[in-house]
């Protein structure tokens, strides 16, 4: 059985004494830095002027300054602003990461691709909640927390795994339970669930089902209601209580169609287009793809954000999620 690491295991005190740099005031951002300062650790916090998240760090009471002045002032430099801007920002601060600093991440494709290579008298390490930023927040004020992944890449002082912890005690992640990773396990898994499955794979069998029933003829409504609306109702069984549980709480129907259809769907084929795309993340080919598509200017990636935005599904789910109050 895998280690679980809770609050016993951690030692608060480990961050007294440090400021922590968090450079990027989004949803992790500053989810993490109001729980760090809550629980008396010396936060500071750096965010671009005139953005909706700097007028927001100032409404949270901070004072945000600019990377290199956070950097410089900070033991501990949390790096959470997305992951093609963070080897611009760490070029930025680079000089500020003296002999015995911590560099943190909360996910590590930069580390491991290579785009960020650290300076060797520094500890590197990781603290990945898994949750959104606003859950990190509501859980930790509801005296809970959310699970939390920690990794050591470089240890430098000897004590980054403690640091560590301490940090994910800091932000609650240590009352729900806190293991250990390493930077390749969970860069290579984080991507692999969001090509195949979170993102990629349920977006387009979604769109797939969709599509399907439209061009049988089907009304595009009934096709929302049946491959798009109701998909919540299961994830949120599924998230709760498992796949068997949500087998069991459907009906008999539905679940014999789960059974003989499912493998239809998710053939051999399917498989294999999965081991493809975890074999593309393995190798760097996909990270490759990512980082020219941005040095690009992201023409593919904004042609397809347009595209998806122009979809019928897009077009009938504004209108029947008008009908719905309750999502507002």
């Amino acid at each position: 059985m895998i280690k679980v690491y809770y609050d016993d295991d951690a030692d608060l005190n480990l961050l007294e004494g440090s400021k922590i740099a968090i450079i990027g005031y989004g949803a992790q951002g500053r989810c993490q830095a109001l729980n760090l300062r809550d629980s008396g650790v010396d936060v500071i916090v750096s965010e671009l002027p005139g953005t909706v998240n700097y007028d927001q760090a100032l409404a949270d009471g901070f004072k945000p300054v600019e990377a290199i002045v956070a950097a410089k002032e900070a033991m501990l430099i949390q790096m959470l602003v997305q992951d093609h801007v963070q080897p611009k920002v760490f070029t930025a601060i680079k000089e500020f990461l003296t002999e015995g600093k911590a560099l943190i991440f909360s996910h590590g494709f930069n580390i491991h691709y290579s785009q960020i290579i650290p300076p060797a008298n520094v500890d590197v390490i990781m603290i990945a909640p898994k949750s959104p930023g606003t859950l990190v927040r509501s859980e930790y004020e509801a005296g809970r927390g959310v699970p939390c992944l920690i990794a050591v890449y470089q240890d430098y002082t000897k004590k980054a795994k403690d640091l560590a912890l301490a940090y994910a005690k800091g932000i609650g992640g240590t009352r729900a339970g806190v293991i250990e990773t390493t930077f390749k396990e969970e860069t290579e898994t984080d991507l692999f669930g969001e090509q195949a499955v979170l993102c990629g794979g349920v977006s387009e069998l979604v769109l797939a089902g969709f599509e399907t029933l439209v061009e049988a003829g089907y009304q595009p409504e009934m096709a929302y209601f049946e491959c798009l609306h109701e998909l919540k109702l299961i994830v949120d069984i599924i998230y709760s209580k498992g796949i068997a549980m949500m087998d069991y709480v459907v009906s008999d129907t539905a679940e014999y169609g789960d059974y003989i259809a499912g493998p239809q769907v998710v053939n051999e084929e399917s498989r294999e287009a999965m081991r493809q795309l975890l074999a593309d993340i393995q190798d760097g080919t996909f990270a490759r793809n990512w980082i020219l598509e941005n040095q690009a200017g992201r023409p593919h990636f904004l042609a397809q954000r347009r595209m998806r935005s122009e979809h019928l599904i897009e077009e009938v789910g504004t209108r029947l999620r008008a009908m719905m109050p309750w999502m507002r």
